[in-house]
């Protein structure tokens, strides 16, 4: 089961008590993913298709409650390879029709070539309480939105045919501080959220405290993973740099010794430079350590420096006599 699928699970199965809120989440559900129909004798019904059986229950449910009308429940199984199974849920009671269109607030005007004209109202008047708010949102996502598998990447989206629904959702989002965005795709507007973070809080609005924990422990896993990489990945350049660096000062200092010998060097270099030599993984604390007196990690790297620049100077002093 995908992570979208658990979710819209978990939110089929939260119990609502107030009124208000029934009518909220029922209205979005009938703005997103209703589509109003005309039957040959001219009459409207509305019909409701998801893949998700516990949604589909869930409307089955939300309508009987509400209106105590049984919505018509038809199976179909698709005939391509996954053969995916899709629950249409039909409303041909014309009173119901009535009410749900005038709870969701959408207009239905002449009948035109694709059915009747449809014009979707501000729902804002209806949808004020904070708690129908929330109803709102859950409607919404559970009628048209999915997300991504947190394991891969954070993505939140609510796909509606209605500009204006979407404007709307996009508004109430941001009122809860989620940073929405809203893009058209194809035919097709999308309010979506990008951070994970902003995708927890969504979850914890609608009622999804189950994925959000789920959510969460994967966050952390994720985070604790790449910082372990940060450091891993910051560590190896160090080391790398710093055998670079001990290589090249083996090299210079091999160079003095078979052009010039040691004993032209002060005393202070000619130690370091045979230290150098015997211990070319040490680092510049063990170098300095082991000399004497002992001397700080700045100091060791100054007279490397310096034997640095004696190799250069004698490399292009020989290559001078050469020419």
């Amino acid at each position: 089961m995908s992570f979208s699928s658990s979710v819209k699970n978990e939110l089929s199965r939260i119990d609502i008590n107030e009124s208000c809120c029934l009518l909220s989440e029922l209205s979005a559900v009938i703005r997103v993913s209703g589509a109003i129909k005309v039957a040959g004798s001219g009459k409207m019904y509305i019909r409701i298709v998801t893949e998700n059986a516990a949604f589909a229950r869930r409307v089955f449910s939300l309508v009987k409650k509400q209106y105590s009308v049984y919505p018509e429940v038809i199976i179909r199984k698709s005939k391509k390879l996954r053969k995916h199974v899709s629950y249409i849920l039909v409303m041909f009671d014309p009173a119901l029709v009535k009410q749900l269109l005038d709870m969701s607030c959408i207009d239905c005007g002449s009948i035109g070539n694709n059915g009747r004209e449809v014009r979707h109202n501000s729902i804002e008047n209806k949808v004020n309480e904070f708690c129908c708010k929330k109803a709102y949102l859950r409607g919404a996502f559970l009628a048209g939105g999915s997300i991504s598998d947190p394991e891969k990447t954070y993505h939140l989206e609510i796909t509606t045919r209605s500009l204006k629904v979407a404007n709307e959702l996009d508004m109430i989002m941001n009122g809860f501080n989620l940073n929405s965005k809203v893009i058209k795709r194809k035919n097709s507007y999308i309010v979506y959220l990008k951070e994970g973070e902003n995708i927890v809080d969504f979850l914890n609005i609608i009622g999804a405290h189950r994925a959000l924990l789920e959510l969460e422990n994967i966050r952390i896993l994720k985070e604790m993973r790449n910082n372990v990489n940060r450091i891993v990945n910051c560590e190896t350049a160090n080391l790398g740099k710093t055998v670079d660096a001990s290589l090249r000062q083996v090299t210079n200092i091999k160079y003095i010794r078979d052009n010039i010998g040691f004993e032209k060097l002060p005393q202070g270099l000619r130690d370091i430079a045979e230290l150098r030599l015997k211990y070319s993984d040490a680092s510049l604390k063990e170098l300095g350590e082991m000399l004497t007196p002992p001397l700080g990690k700045s100091g060791v790297n100054h007279r490397l420096r310096k034997l640095d620049r004696i190799a250069e100077s004698l490399k292009k002093a020989n290559e001078a006599k050469r020419k």
